[in-house]
């Protein structure tokens, strides 16, 4: 779910994870580390975690 958020949006609002961050008062650490125990990975060529 949380991956489905952020995902969608950084494609309808930010176009990096690091605007999304800075924005929401996210840390991009904290965001990145568990979606990696999910299975997931942050791809800054397609700005989308896969």
């Amino acid at each position: 779910m949380l991956v489905s958020y952020i995902n969608t949006q950084m494609r309808d609002y930010y176009g990096t994870l690091d605007e999304l961050c800075l924005a929401m008062g996210l840390e991009k650490k904290e965001i990145c580390d568990r979606l990696s125990e999910a299975g997931f990975e942050y791809d800054a060529k397609v700005g989308r975690f896969l």
